[in-house]
């Protein structure tokens, strides 16, 4: 579905996860389903992501929000602010506006998340070369 889509018609208030080729990363997948793009009116950024079997997403930051990723299948590795979290499903992490992060899989399966933001237009600075 595309943004235009969705603002063109106010009735329309529902996204699924649609695995196309433009939302794959070098580590995984990544999904917007709710945003200020998306939705005129949202308050709040939300979406799913993946973690491929031994892969890492990019070391980054949020300037505008704190984030909350909450496990559902897969084992990670959070950094945090030089502290090491493991996660396994059914556990959340808090991560503070502005604080370096990043998730390693080190399992040899896919690791399945939702992140939430509580902002419309969540922000995101790299700290290191890679893909959002």
């Amino acid at each position: 579905m595309s943004v235009g889509n969705v603002e063109s018609h106010a009735e329309q208030r529902t996204l699924s996860v649609e695995k196309r080729p433009e939302r794959a990363m070098e580590w995984g997948f990544m999904q917007w389903l709710c945003s200020g793009t998306l939705f005129a009116d949202a308050q709040q950024t939300f979406g799913y992501v993946e973690i491929n079997a031994g892969e890492k997403n990019p070391k980054h930051y949020h300037p505008n929000s704190d984030e909350v990723l909450f496990l559902i299948e897969g084992e990670l590795d959070h950094s945090l602010n030089g502290a090491v979290f493991h996660l396994t499903p059914g556990m959340s992490i808090h991560i503070p506006k502005g604080v370096p992060h990043d998730a390693f899989n080190r399992s040899q399966s896919v690791a399945r998340m939702v992140v939430a933001y509580p902002t419309p237009d969540r922000q995101v600075v790299m700290c290191e070369e890679g893909q959002e």
